[in-house]
Order: C-alpha cells, then structure tokens, then sequence
C-alpha cells in the first residue's frame, strides 16, 4: 500500500492515548489521523518525508488542532520502508529501555504492511492468511517484506511489543491520483482515456480505507505482541469491474454532456512488468480474535469515495498541479 505506519504509545501514557505516526501525510495515514482525532482519542505527532504521495493537504483540517503536531523528515523507498524502518525500531528500542516497568506494559509499535509481500495468488487459490509464505514480486513488495521481517525481528530479539498488520488495496478519501480508483473519476471527469493494464482481470481485495483505520486502532488496542493480522474488505474484485462500477455510479452522479457512458473512455494499455494477477486477504483471525469486520461493502464505499472526488475537486486540482509543492518548498527547504 501507499504508506508505512508505525503507531506506538508514549512515556505516561496507555495505548492509543499518544502516537506516532509516520507516512502520516499519505493516503492511509491521514485518514487514520484524522480519525483519531475525530474521535477524540487525544494528541497525534505525523511524522513524514512528504514524497510524491505525501500531501500536507490531506492534514490541512487538522493544522490548528492542539493536540497535532507535524514533522518533516526521513527518506524514500527503500531507505524509507528497510533503512528508515531499521532506524525507527531502533531509536524505538532506546526509548522502550528507558521506561518503567508500567510504561512497557502500555507500549506499543504497530507495522502497517501490505498483502503484497505474500506474492501472487493464483485463480483457485485459497486467500493469503498470517501463515502464507513471503515471496514478493515486486521491488516495493521486496522491500515491504523486509520491513515486515525486521520488525517482527525487533520483537523476538530486543523484546519490543511489535504487532505487524497487512492490508488489502484501499481506497477513499486523500489517495494520490495515480491510483486506479482516484485515476479513473479524474479522467473520467476530464474527459480523459480511463487506461485498464492489460485484460483488466487482476484481481484484489478492496479495503475502505476508514474501515482499515478502525482495524488499525482494534490491533493497536487488543492484538497480541508479536502477531500479524491481516486486514481485508471481503471484497474481490478484478480492475475492469472497479472501472465499470466508477462509469456506473459517475453517469449517475455527474453524467456526460453529450449522455453517453463513461465506459466509452476505457482504453486498455500494455500491462505494467511484474504486474501481480491476484491478491485476496482471508480476514478470519482478526474477526475471531479481535472482533473487527469491514462495516462498509465495496458496493457501499465506492459510492462515498466517488462523493468525496466530487465534493473535493480542489484537493485533486492541487495534488495534480502540484501547487502544494510549491508551499513545500517555500516552507520546508530550509529545515
């Protein structure tokens, strides 16, 4: 996925009280800020590099919230998710060492990862579980897996109270419009081709993403040290059903001038090198363990990530001109 989270509790202070959370201006990661401030579940320090899909933006509502801080920092891609993990588990090691018996007690670091690490599942393959061998396709994934594999390392070494998650392929609010879903209402809405890799028939898991969040907080406050949940939405669907179910719902909502469907946009493209057929997420353990299911269906959270894209055309106008940058720049390149 789009991010890698660390979430973990502070000196004083039980779980989910105060954390960390890095990659906290992306997709994933704002949403579960904001969530967690919406909620009330008191102070939040993001932590993130703002790369190409970190976009202050996505933070803007909490700006002036107290109980908020923002910092800008560490690297990219593989220095991020293997060198930067490396050094968040360790500086996290430091501080865990430092605290009192009862501060253990209530710490936590949640790794957010991905059901990438776990390869390509084939047509009649069962759905990946905690279990499922890591065989990576991808650079990314790669480096996802050892991220994954350094932090459960963290835990059986040093003792940290490491809980690793992964997740299926979300969307919702704040994503980066590279991504199919984000991708096909803003070419659909500028009258662009709506590109479809290969047949279209690579298959995922969707996963809303505010459903993500409540299974993040559900593992940060219930999971058991040293466990990997995987998160899922109980929602496979290949991508050309995805981008038949956006025209659908935007001839509804935001219909064509000349009445015709947004599927006469649909052009398929030479798929991408590496391109995985199939992921599926067995959620199973989670809901046993830990109670947490998906309240949303794909059905359901499509439609409320298509209004958000409508309702929020200045958020993508920004992302895609890159005016945000700009303020990057002016405020960050000295820091």
């Amino acid at each position: 996925m789009d991010t890698v989270a660390s979430i973990n509790g502070t000196p004083n202070s039980p779980p989910g009280k105060s954390i960390l959370v890095t990659g906290a201006a992306g997709f994933i990661g704002s949403n579960f800020v904001l969530e967690w401030l919406g909620l009330d579940l008191s102070s939040v320090t993001s932590l993130d590099k703002l790369t190409y899909a970190g976009n202050l933006d996505n933070l803007a509502s909490a700006a002036n919230d107290p109980r908020h801080v923002f910092v800008h920092g560490p690297a990219d891609f593989v220095a991020t998710n293997v060198v930067g993990t490396f050094r968040l588990l360790e500086t996290t090691r430091t501080f865990y060492e430092s605290l009192s018996s009862p501060e253990k007690a209530a710490f936590r670091f949640l790794h957010v990862s991905t059901d990438e690490v776990f390869g390509s599942l084939g047509k009649d393959e069962r759905a990946f579980t905690e279990t499922n061998r890591y065989q990576p396709n991808s650079p990314y994934s790669a480096t996802k897996a050892a991220s994954d594999h350094l932090a459960r390392a963290w835990c059986h070494t040093f003792g940290l109270p490491v809980l690793i998650t992964n997740c299926s392929n979300n969307y919702g609010p704040y994503q980066f419009p590279e991504k199919l879903v984000p991708l096909t209402i803003h070419h659909a809405l500028t009258g662009l081709t709506l590109p479809v890799y290969g047949d279209g028939q690579q298959r995922r898991d969707w996963l809303y993403v505010v459903d993500h969040c409540t299974a993040i907080r559900a593992v940060l406050n219930r999971g058991r040290i040293g466990e990997t949940y995987n998160i899922g939405g109980s929602s496979e669907k290949a991508n050309i059903e995805v981008v038949h179910t956006l025209c659908n719902i935007l001839d509804a909502e935001r219909p064509r001038a000349d009445g015709r469907s947004y599927r006469e946009q649909i052009e398929f493209v030479g798929d991408r090198p590496g391109h995985d057929r199939r992921y599926a997420i067995d959620a199973a353990k989670i809901a046993s363990e830990l109670g947490w299911t998906p309240s949303e269906t794909f059905e359901t959270g499509i439609r409320k990530t298509v209004r958000w894209y409508l309702d929020n055309a200045k958020w993508v106008e920004r992302v895609l001109s890159g005016a945000y940058r700009d303020w990057l720049q002016k405020n960050y390149s000295n820091r």
